[in-house]
């Protein structure tokens, strides 16, 4: 008579009997009973622990109170022939903790497949795939034809996996009729199965993908040295700072420069200003992926400091990264003759534009319309440009949205967000 079930390790593998009566005597017997097989022999092993596990006389008491000793023994009894089924070693996937990423990714484009080195690189592109951002996983799944990082990484283990090689080589088996085969022909079928796994793993890591990976590598990477642990050799003044501070600055001005006919965005700002309002937020972000991606040592704000100790700015950092790429790219081509936080050129333009409209002759803004056009100012200080579909969202929302402006502007509503486009970025 079965006393009481209670699941072991959730619904996956065993059911725990605690109690079993025998007649008149409730002795404490626990029974494991395998219900699905597992391949895993470190898994299985802590399925057999389970068993070993012991309960004091008190606690036993307290849930079946006609006991009279605790447990003594425990029985398995396997449905399924778990105990018989081959068993694999779970080792840890991480084999080459000393050799750098870039190594496995050239180890494995010239034709290595070994699997320490398979499991290895797999462990690590988990790891990295963590810190993506999602621009960089579709840079990912553009020069991999259109793999997943997670989905490449789990092919390289698949690739020495005995279950994955097993049922590839029996597909191999199956195709060819018992009579025909050779005495050798289900080895040849295991190893055949072997190398078409382990060429598929490897098959995207050409030289583009391999230098991908290294570049968003280096813009995720943090090394923390707990061993040698700095010493302050002397306290003074770097006179080395402001020559630093310069190669940073020329380095990013020629980049900027080299490829001002490549990106969209720095095309803009080397145009008419006219053309300037159709520079858009998503064309600044790519801007910046390119960039990270490319030179991760040109980061904005690393770049804003080398700046403002050449040229004294007073102005403290700018809020994002964004602004801070705007500001820097209107310095280097020479829309600015000082680094400038984009927020002050927006408010310096959005006076001047203002100033110009009332000094005509012509109708003057009212105090609503005032207000209006200070949310449309502020929209383009943080996202560079406005659009009629921007008017739905926060925080022209709650102001009423685009009908609101419609009341305000009437048929000039389109006319003033082209000159605010144009004018307030130029």
């Amino acid at each position: 008579m079965l006393n009481r079930f209670r699941n072991a390790w959730g619904p996956r593998i065993a059911v725990t009997v605690d109690m079993i009566a025998t007649g008149t005597d409730v002795k404490p017997l626990e029974v494991l009973l395998f219900m699905r097989d597992v391949r895993s022999k470190n898994y299985f092993e802590q399925m057999k622990g389970r068993g070993t596990r012991t309960l004091a006389f008190d606690d036993l008491k307290r849930v079946s109170r006609t006991a009279v000793h605790t447990k003594t023994h425990f029985v398995i009894i396997d449905a399924v022939g778990a105990i018989k089924s081959k068993k694999t070693d779970s080792r840890p996937l991480e084999r080459k903790r000393s050799t750098p990423l870039k190594e496995l990714l050239d180890a494995v484009a010239i034709g290595a497949r070994d699997e320490d080195l398979f499991t290895s690189l797999a462990n690590r592109l988990i790891r990295l795939e963590k810190q993506l951002t999602d621009k960089e996983k579709e840079g990912f799944h553009e020069r991999s034809g259109g793999q997943t990082l997670r989905g490449t990484a789990a092919r390289l283990l698949e690739a020495h996996d005995p279950d994955a090689v097993e049922a590839r080589a029996q597909t191999l088996i199956d195709a060819k009729p018992r009579e025909e085969q050779s005495p050798g022909f289900r080895e040849d079928c295991h190893r055949q199965a072997q190398d078409e796994l382990a060429t598929a793993a490897a098959r995207p890591f050409t030289g583009e993908l391999n230098e991908y990976i290294e570049q968003v590598r280096k813009v995720h990477e943090q090394i923390i040295d707990t061993v040698n642990i700095d010493q302050l050799i002397s306290a003074n003044w770097d006179t080395t700072s402001n020559e630093n501070a310069r190669a940073v600055v020329e380095e990013f001005s020629q980049y900027i420069e080299t490829h001002k006919d490549e990106i969209t965005a720095l095309g803009f700002f080397y145009d008419q200003p006219y053309q300037r309002r159709q520079l858009s937020f998503r064309m600044i972000k790519d801007l910046l992926e390119t960039l990270k991606t490319d030179k991760p040592q040109l980061a904005p704000h690393y770049v804003w400091e080398a700046y403002a100790r050449l040229e004294n700015v007073k102005a403290g950092s700018p809020k994002n990264e964004l602004t801070a790429l705007v500001s820097l790219i209107r310095r280097v081509c020479g829309m600015d003759t000082t680094l400038t936080p984009f927020q002050e050129t927006v408010d310096k333009n959005f006076k001047d534009w203002v100033f110009k409209k009332h000094s005509g002759a012509g109708e003057k803004f009212t105090d609503a319309q005032m207000d209006w056009l200070r949310l449309l100012k502020d929209h383009i200080a943080t996202s560079f440009h406005i659009e009629p579909d921007d008017l739905d969202y926060t925080p022209f929302d709650a102001q009423g949205g685009r009908g609101r402006m419609n009341q305000l502007f009437g048929d000039r509503m389109t006319a003033i967000m082209n000159e605010l486009n144009e004018g307030l970025v130029a």
